[in-house]
């Protein structure tokens, strides 16, 4: 919502954001940066809001068993904590009013940013972040029985723990040993081991469930997650809500300047929205059932081990 309104604003639209809860906090998320080409931060006017990211270029995949695989990526770890706070102090900046603590309904002339819907789900988003946490590349992936989670340098020497998990009633942890505890649950013991060693940030801890991937049953006009979720393995949700709130821009352009109706702007945003991001939802919710069942798990780990895993045109293939 933040990158779309310093947009608009940019454009001289009189722009009102209301947010649940306040800015800056912290998010589950996985606080990675890749996909998102330069001229779509510069359209929206939000490159700048990018300075404190730190540089990502080597990844790798492991299982419990070990490594599985590396490769080189392009991309950018910042938090949600900090990117929130650096897009909501040019939004204000720029003249738009932030309402927060403030809770609003759908209608005409809302363009609707509200997250992920509430859906029956097995899923459960855990995340938080880490100090003296020594990582063999920029950004490790890892798979375990019950889901995979992955760690990214962000600012400030910090790691970000990011994991999506199947729920599991039998683990009754809070905060951070929740987290902890499915990663032990998945069988990555050893990469317990080495978080439960670190310094964990307590108060960064956060957790989501309730949500299921893919397109969203949301309000005609919706953008970012609230539109549509990609399964957080392929490291492009962050950059799918830029790319987003560039989708939208051009219709809130022309419903504001009188151009479009607003049922003919929300019609134009979520055309685009399918354009952009069909094939990518498609491919990654195929990959998404292999890294999340147990007969897909045994192919792809056979396959990463043989080396017959093409990274590379897999990483093309979701962004």
């Amino acid at each position: 919502g933040l990158s779309l309104g310093i947009a608009l604003r940019h454009h001289g639209v009189d722009v009102t954001l209301h947010e649940a809860s306040t800015y800056p906090r912290h998010r589950v998320c996985g606080e990675f940066i890749s996909g998102v080409a330069e001229d779509t931060l510069s359209r929206l006017g939000i490159a700048h809001s990018l300075a404190d990211a730190v540089p990502l270029t080597t990844a790798c995949w492991s299982d419990a068993a070990g490594p599985l695989g590396s490769m080189k990526v392009t991309g950018r770890g910042i938090s949600r904590w900090r990117l929130d706070e650096n897009l909501q102090q040019t939004f204000t900046d720029l003249g738009g009013r932030l309402v927060t603590q403030s809770r609003i309904e759908p209608g005409t002339g809302i363009i609707w940013a509200a997250g992920r819907p509430k859906r029956p789900g097995t899923w459960l988003g855990l995340k938080f972040h880490v100090r003296n946490l020594d990582l063999t590349h920029d950004l490790e992936m890892h798979m375990g029985a019950t889901g995979y989670l992955g760690l990214a340098r962000i600012e400030n020497g910090l790691v970000n723990v990011c994991g999506l998990f199947q729920s599991h009633i039998g683990i009754k942890a809070k905060g951070p040993a929740l987290l902890i505890a499915h990663i032990r649950a998945g069988g990555l013991q050893k990469l317990a081991d080495r978080l439960e060693a670190a310094d964990i940030n307590g108060s960064s801890f956060c957790g989501v469930a309730g949500f299921r991937l893919g397109s969203q049953p949301g309000p005609p006009f919706s953008i970012g997650d609230s539109a549509c979720m990609i399964p957080p393995f392929t490291g492009n949700g962050m950059s799918m809500a830029f790319e987003s709130a560039e989708c939208a821009l051009h219709p809130a352009l022309d419903y504001a300047c009188g151009h479009q109706t607003w049922d003919q702007a929300a019609a134009a945003s979520k055309k685009a929205h399918h354009q952009r991001f069909r094939r990518r939802l498609t491919i990654a919710g195929f990959l998404h059932s292999l890294l999340t069942t147990r007969f897909g798990m045994r192919l792809t780990t056979s396959l990463a081990r043989h080396r017959a895993i093409p990274y590379g045109l897999l990483l093309q293939l979701v962004r």
